[in-house]
């Protein structure tokens, strides 16, 4: 019997595609906004059905239903992009961009897929690395692609993502998994456009083929290269995919010093978080001490040192107990906020949220009156808020029912009061009569679109926060929409995590306007 190689390209499919006529930006724009509206509905009413009281079977179609539609997004998003990139050259939009803000911001993203799963994932960058000049865009485009891959083909364990120095002053960002790895027969292929490196009969990258094609454009594009490898660092068979590009340096960020001279014990039966908790504290300029379990942990630690002790440990248990004697910080993941009190109560000296952030871990440790410094202010991790803005008021602008419903219903959640327009000129009569904390308008609507209509709030003098809200998935709608004032951009199918963070990003803890005039729409 003929056995599937461990690696097939599809060439024939490639030469069709070079071969063919180039597709206008515009149709392009078009095409992405229809494919991607009815998928974003049939997402995001997934996501709110699966919040809702079901049955086990009722549970199980439901996730089904989603995993099916966010693989087609998927598929939708990696062609319309790959033709996209091939209908001209790439035009990429340099900025500064903070490498540890760029770190933590895609690790969060990519969160609640990952806790999904019963994986771990964390991240870590060296002491000093401050900014750089890059398009941050599609910096962030190709880490989400690499841990996507990661996530998607990890079925224990889980998924590091380490920014570091490399040769000749540039710098390479690596994602690392403990995943089966990608075939050596694999990767000096695997980049091309419709390959697919398979073991058996399960294929390595489970869609078209193009995600990892379009990385490879991108970082070529910046003067760089991507490669593969195997993950040293978690020392398994994973798969190391990584980026590298001589990216100019802005500043040298801080020293690195915050936790000179201290040792910091970290105890958890995840590998990914020992290794990223223990690069963290080392970027600090501390020692850490590590261990699969916590008696190990008190054993191999002094009475002053600082504990951070996993949440996970509890296993069958609901709760952990803080050893006698010792400073603790429990490490939580997002959804388990509801236990800060009860552990608060129990003797533990603190929280932090996985995937860990060095600023809290320092500041938490420093908190601590047996490390010995003067104390760090901290502040609640947002991560582990109720409501993110109780009391705003938002115009909604979505000429989609659908998609209306889902955004009016994840606000309310987020204790937010909204009002709905149907079209531009509705909004731009709304916002005459009404005073606004925040604007989510979509950006493709009948008539006036989102940018038309930002652009004569703007010409008005309205100053409310706008954000966009948008079925197109490309980067240059993300500089259109910013380029005619609105201060954000959401991709749909808008998710409970990115709105959440949106709307702390735009309206902080400002006074809402929870007195004014209602605007007699929606």
């Amino acid at each position: 019997m003929a056995t599937t190689p461990p690696f097939a390209p599809k060439t024939s499919k490639a030469r069709r595609l070079r071969g063919a006529a180039p597709i206008s930006p515009e149709a392009l724009g078009s095409l992405s906004h229809e494919f991607r509206t009815p998928l974003n509905g049939i997402l995001g009413m997934a996501r709110i059905l699966e919040g809702t009281r079901l049955a086990a079977d009722q549970r199980t179609y439901v996730a089904a239903l989603r995993d099916s539609a966010e693989h087609l997004l998927t598929l939708v998003n990696d062609v319309l992009d790959f033709a996209k990139l091939g209908a001209g050259k790439i035009e990429l939009k340099p900025g500064p961009v903070d490498v540890e803000a760029l770190l933590r911001t895609v690790c969060e993203l990519m969160s609640p897929r990952v806790r999904e799963k019963g994986l771990e994932i964390a991240w870590s960058a060296p002491a000093g690395v401050g900014r750089i000049v890059a398009d941050e865009g599609r910096l962030r485009q190709i880490l989400l692609n690499f841990i996507s891959n990661a996530v998607k083909f990890t079925t224990e364990g889980g998924v590091l993502i380490v920014a570091e120095a490399a040769r000749d002053g540039r710098l390479r960002f690596t994602v690392e998994d403990t995943g089966p790895g990608v075939p050596k027969a694999a990767r000096a292929t695997i980049f091309e456009a419709f390959a697919q490196a398979e073991q058996g009969e399960e294929t390595l990258s489970a869609g078209a083929g193009l995600g990892l094609a379009i990385a490879r454009q991108l970082a070529r594009a910046m003067g760089g290269d991507v490669g593969v490898g195997t993950a040293a660092r978690l020392a398994g068979k994973g798969a190391a995919f990584w980026l590298e590009a001589p990216f100019e340096r802005l500043d040298g960020g801080d020293r690195g010093d915050r936790l000179a001279g201290r040792r910091i014990g970290v105890a958890s039966p995840s590998a990914i978080v020992l290794e990223g908790a223990r690069r963290q504290i080392e970027a600090c300029g501390g020692t850490a001490v590590l261990a699969a379990d916590l008696p190990s942990l008190l054993a191999a630690t002094e009475a002053t040192d600082v504990l951070l002790v996993d949440q996970a440990l509890a296993r069958s248990r609901r709760y952990l107990s803080a050893p006698d004697g010792r400073r603790a910080i429990i490490l939580l993941a997002p959804e388990e906020r509801g236990r800060i009190a009860r552990y608060r109560k129990a003797g533990f000296a603190g929280y932090l949220i996985k995937p860990l952030r060095r600023e809290s871990l320092a500041a938490r440790v420093l908190a601590d009156p047996l490390a010995g410094a003067t104390p760090a202010p901290i502040h609640d991790d947002e991560r582990v808020r109720n409501a993110t803005a109780p009391g705003a008021r938002v115009l909604l602008v979505e000429d989609n029912p659908i998609n209306a419903l889902l955004a009016r219903t994840l606000l309310g959640r987020e204790g937010c009061a909204v009002d709905h327009a149907r079209g531009g000129e509705e909004a731009l009569a709304a916002v005459k009569v009404g005073a606004y904390d925040l604007i989510l308008m979509d950006m493709r609507m009948p008539g006036l679109s989102g940018v038309d209509v930002a652009r004569r709030l703007r010409a008005d003098g309205t100053t409310t926060p706008i954000v966009a809200l948008t079925a197109n998935a490309f980067e240059e709608d993300r500089h259109a929409c910013l380029a005619a004032g609105m201060d954000d951009f959401l991709v749909k199918p808008l998710s409970p995590e990115a709105l959440r963070a949106a709307l702390a990003r735009n309206l902080g803890k400002a006074a809402f306007t929870a007195g004014s005039t209602r605007a007699k729409v929606g």
